[in-house]
């Protein structure tokens, strides 16, 4: 890894933990920065903070005291879930000390060049291709970000020889100065996180940042069919490389004579891609403009693209039991990437969904539920989603207490050739500590069936 000398001797608050919180003490630690330590957590109950300690780092626990910005702190690094409300952060920011997150750090000790994929759909299934594809075409790549291992931590490990592929969330985005990936991508853009960002153009202005530092020599990939990213597009100075599922765009990928085209090249034809969805083939030619870019072969292209069949909980493939395909969808917790998974299929379909909604109704889901034959709702918007179902037209509409439960009354009600989707279209909390809770559940029930 680079060692600069940015950090060396200066005072560094590394405001909460989690897994990017610790690595970015201990890589800075390693700079030979001053390091303090500041979690929520009581030290009791931090046995993070308290390994930091014992390697001599100093840890403040139990509260964000805002006393900290007299200490002379010089750079603040800030879990990205933090947000800028935060008075210890605003603090901070009016006496111009830079706020910066983990990812910032990653780069500018990575010895490898980055490929930074950012977005609100699409995001993890993405950077899962591009990393398959470059492996698969023996380029020696490494996956980090916002997908679950952290990067600075995978940029202290990775060389020259190495690309990482790193997944960038909008509040990681947020605290960058001069990151500057080698191929940025957005793939959509779409409303979330209003209530971190306060309104859409704040979310798309934090997006927009994976490129603002990106020069002629690299390459910006962006969905030409999206007004907002084709805005951004216009401001990057970057060589750029658009895709689209409903235009030629010659200098990108695009779809035509039911083949994925690069640049007038047929790379795959459509009806030997695994992945269901629309949705799913503009990540598909997203991840065919990058590789193609680094210089993948149309052999790696197809390699992965025949066989892989999805990332966990993100409209994952599960199994063909007796002719009827299950597909877990448990990261679908919000009604857009609901509405994207049901419009996956055209074949009759036994929905799953219910959880925690946030006091929203589900009328939005209506167009999406046409080939939707069967309803079973859990959780506590279950009422929500049988009304909307019954306005549907949906005359088979049944309710269970699990997710558990659901699978076999799903197989019970369904015949050969029909589609089982769970995607809930809400959060988990009301009944599992995660999402990926939910869809080990289901995934273990249908694996269960005889």
């Amino acid at each position: 890894m680079k060692t600069p000398e940015t950090y060396l001797r200066k005072k560094v608050l590394v405001l909460g933990l989690a897994k990017s919180g610790v690595s970015a003490a201990q890589l800075l630690h390693n700079l030979g920065a001053f390091v303090t330590v500041n979690d929520r957590k009581p030290l009791s109950e931090n046995p993070e903070a308290q390994n930091l300690l014992e390697q001599g780092i100093t840890v403040i626990c139990g509260e964000h005291p805002l006393e900290l910005l007299d200490e002379g702190f010089q750079v603040i690094v800030k879990n990205p879930g933090i947000p800028y409300s935060n008075p210890l952060i605003k603090g901070a920011l009016e006496k111009g000390i830079p706020v910066i997150t983990e990812v910032e750090l990653a780069y500018q000790i990575s010895e490898a060049p980055i490929i930074g994929i950012t977005g609100t759909n699409g995001k993890t299934t993405t950077t899962t291709l591009i990393h398959e594809v470059l492996q698969a075409a023996g380029k020696k790549p490494l996956i980090a970000g916002n997908i679950g291992t952290v990067a600075s931590g995978v940029a202290m490990e990775a060389t020259n020889e190495n690309t990482i592929v790193m997944e960038l969330s909008s509040f990681q985005l947020m605290g960058i100065h001069s990151f500057k990936p080698e191929i940025a991508l957005i793939t959509n853009l779409y409303e979330a996180h209003l209530d971190y960002h306060g309104d859409f153009d704040a979310y798309c202005e934090a997006k927009s940042n994976i490129t603002k530092q990106q020069t002629k020599e690299d390459y910006f990939v962006y969905n030409a069919d999206q007004e907002k990213v084709v805005e951004i597009a216009k401001q990057s100075s970057a060589t750029l490389v658009p895709f689209s599922s409903t235009q030629v765009v010659e200098d990108g990928a695009y779809v035509a004579d039911d083949w994925v085209m690069f640049k007038g090249e047929k790379v795959i034809a459509l009806s030997e891609i695994v992945l269901p969805g629309q949705h799913n083939l503009e990540n598909v030619l997203a991840t065919v403009a990058v590789c193609k870019i680094k210089g993948a072969d149309n052999e790696a292209i197809h390699q992965v693209l025949t066989t892989f069949k999805g990332v966990d909980h993100r409209l994952q493939f599960v199994k063909n039991v007796n002719g009827r395909r299950f597909f877990n969808d448990s990261k679908a917790t919000n009604i857009l990437a609901a509405m994207k998974a049901l419009q996956s299929f055209n074949e009759p379909t036994i929905y799953l969904a219910g959880g925690l909604d946030r006091g929203n109704e589900f009328d939005e889901l209506i167009p999406a539920l046409k080939n939707v034959k069967v309803v079973i709702t859990f959780g506590q918007t279950a009422p929500k989603i049988e009304r909307v179902a019954k306005e549907a037209g949906i005359e088979t509409i049944m309710r269970v207490d699990t997710v558990k439960e659901a699978v076999p009354v799903a197989y019970e009600h369904s015949v050969e050739g029909d589609t089982i989707l769970l995607s809930p279209a809400c959060a988990s909390w009301d009944q599992f500590k995660t999402f990926e809770v939910r869809g080990d559940i289901f995934v273990e029930a249908v694996h269960k069936l005889k």
